[in-house]
């Protein structure tokens, strides 16, 4: 007597099943990721990139606010909170981020302030 099996197994496996897994751990991971202390900046392009290590940042927005390490800062304490976070560093460096559209006048207000105090300072742009 001879019996046949009535479930056969299909020896094709379906990819279907495991792209809607892959689909919705990218749609997980992308609304659980946040960067709620960026700063949205537009900077220049250049050719390089900058190996240093930063102690701290220095951004200037399209609005003219200044932030260190993004926090709101105004233009005239500037000075007086870079000597307070760089106080008794060895090789204090500040990573100046200016937004495209910031007039070179407010770059050039942080690069005084830095060469008064003895610091580092290098410019923040998008690879080309």
């Amino acid at each position: 007597m001879k019996l046949k099996g009535r479930n056969k197994v299909s020896p094709e496996f379906s990819m279907s099943s495991m792209t809607d897994i892959v689909f919705l751990l990218l749609v997980f991971f992308m609304l659980t990721s946040n960067a709620p202390n960026a700063l949205d900046l537009l900077l220049p392009k250049a050719k390089g990139k900058s190996t240093n290590t930063q102690n701290v940042s220095v951004s200037i927005d399209k609005n003219l606010d200044f932030f260190v390490d993004n926090v709101k800062v105004k233009e005239e304490f500037l000075e007086t909170e870079l000597k307070r976070r760089l106080n008794n560093v060895e090789k204090p460096t500040i990573i100046l981020r200016a937004e495209k559209s910031v007039p070179i006048d407010n770059a050039v207000h942080v690069m005084d302030i830095a060469n008064q105090n003895n610091y580092k300072v290098i410019l923040a742009v998008r690879p080309k």
